[in-house]
């Protein structure tokens, strides 16, 4: 019954290193993704810190390479040291990860702050040339997120561009992507997208931090269960002489 139980543990735990691999991959594209999302909407944000967690995702994933090859070895061969090195190297991840789960919750709860203190800045910075990165940022979220100034299109009549371009328009990136002929015009408001920026570039932020916190959580638990196998096998080893003896290839006299 204790063999089953050993061989059930040690295919488990061959079967999660493999996943282990698999996770680090994925991590590393959760990292990536944030980072390049960040990119886009940089210009939202008054707090650098909230890439803490993307960072910390990256490092997690590349050690999750590590740490796949090590419980490989260690479990095929049921190396002592290995096994202790394993469980003590998924411990730090696991504690990691927890924080990652921890400061994205923290960062995505500032999120709605940091956008509303800055957007405002962003749009009365806004020049409708392509060289101004205020204006790239502006007029990429508008075309990706489908909407129209702060609160709604109406909000640009306040930004210092709309007094210096005294034409009675939006900038070009509110227009619908259906309506093929529009110039922005405000006498054809039907043409704009109705929704505002802010609240979607909120949403869309808290969105890309879930993501960190969801994925955080799922490998963790995953880890847990990676722990629990390679302690199941120390375990045995250290309790049965026999077992040992087996394992080692030796004879008793």
């Amino acid at each position: 019954m204790g063999q089953c139980g050993i061989t059930s543990s040690k295919t488990v735990l061959v079967f999660l290193n493999l996943i282990f691999w698999a996770a680090a991959g994925i991590l590393c594209y959760v990292g990536a993704y944030v980072f390049i999302t960040y990119d886009d909407y940089d210009h939202f944000f008054e707090d650098v810190y909230t890439l803490i967690p993307a960072v910390i995702i990256i490092a997690v994933g590349a050690l999750l390479f590590i740490i796949g090859l090590i419980g490989c070895c260690a479990t095929v061969r049921e190396s002592y040291c290995g096994l202790t090195t394993f469980v003590i190297i998924l411990l730090l991840v696991f504690m990691t990860e927890v924080a990652v789960v921890v400061l994205g919750y923290i960062y995505r709860a500032k999120v709605e702050n940091d956008v509303n203190d800055s957007i405002v800045k962003v749009y009365n910075e806004y020049s409708g040339t392509n060289s101004n990165a205020q204006s790239r940022a502006i007029d990429y979220i508008q075309r990706q997120l489908q909407c129209c100034g702060i609160h709604n299109y109406s909000d640009w009549q306040h930004t210092r561009w709309y007094d210096e371009s005294k034409n009675n328009s939006v900038p070009v990136s509110c227009c619908k992507s259906s309506v093929a002929s529009c110039t922005g015009s405000l006498t054809h408001p039907e043409d704009l997208y109705q929704e505002g920026c802010e609240a979607l570039v909120v949403k869309k932020l808290k969105e890309i931090m879930m993501y960190v916190i969801w994925t955080a959580l799922t490998f963790a638990v995953i880890q847990m269960l990676g722990m629990l196998c390679a302690c199941v096998v120390l375990c045995r080893r250290s309790r049965d002489p026999a077992y040992e003896l087996l394992i080692t290839g030796g004879t008793q006299a």
